[in-house]
């Protein structure tokens, strides 16, 4: 009788294990999932180590991403070229604008990259993005932007005005200076973007909304 109810209480116990983690797995794949911060794009927003968490969900269910929203995302395969990668609408890799042509890529090489990125949403379809001293001017008029560190006079700091095709989205590293972000490789398509980032969770002296 005692090692019937052990057997039972054990089997109980590997069941509760099991839903819990299964559970834990399935908030992790569809809904919330952390995310270290890996590069210092996003300073002073978010330093080098910093976790956060994503919301996976609300992208999942069709809801799109919002202007300034920091977002997770794949980024296009150009990023992982040397100094970043244009692409032309049926023409394969080619490039189109970038600071080097002093503008920013106007549509992104097809593909895409094997590490996420993850930036702030300063361009929606359709508008007009121009970059300068690394301030965005959209459609015309500088952006108030109290979170982004000064540029410091590179090629990506001035870019001539470029139009964000439908169903792509600008983003930009807060620290302008020394971020791989839309500048060099392009608008980023819809069907790329991961999450949003909604809280910080570590280190302990920085938890808060994102």
């Amino acid at each position: 009788m005692t090692t019937s109810r052990s057997l039972r209480s054990f089997g109980e116990l590997v069941v509760i294990v099991a839903t819990a983690l299964f559970f834990a797995l399935a908030i992790q794949a569809y809904a919330v999932k952390p995310y270290v911060i890996p590069t210092p794009s996003m300073l002073p927003t978010l330093e080098v180590g910093q976790r956060v968490l994503v919301d996976r969900f609300s992208h999942r269910v069709g809801a799109d991403p919002k202007l300034n929203d920091i977002t997770v995302f794949m980024p296009p395969a150009g990023a992982e070229s040397n100094g970043g990668q244009c692409g032309i609408a049926g023409e394969g890799p080619s490039y189109e604008g970038g600071p080097t042509s002093e503008r920013s890529c106007t549509r992104p090489a097809p593909g895409t990259g094997s590490q996420p990125y993850i930036k702030r949403v300063v361009g929606m379809p359709g508008d007009r993005i121009a970059v300068q001293d690394g301030r965005v001017i959209r459609n015309g008029k500088r952006v108030p932007e109290p979170f982004a560190a000064p540029c410091g006079g590179g090629p990506a700091c001035d870019l001539d005005a470029i139009v964000i095709p439908a169903g792509h989205y600008f983003l930009m590293g807060d620290n302008r200076g020394n971020s791989d972000d839309s500048r060099y490789w392009g608008p980023v398509p819809r069907s790329q973007i991961i999450g949003r980032a909604v809280a910080t969770f570590w280190p302990l002296g920085r938890v808060g909304a994102a």
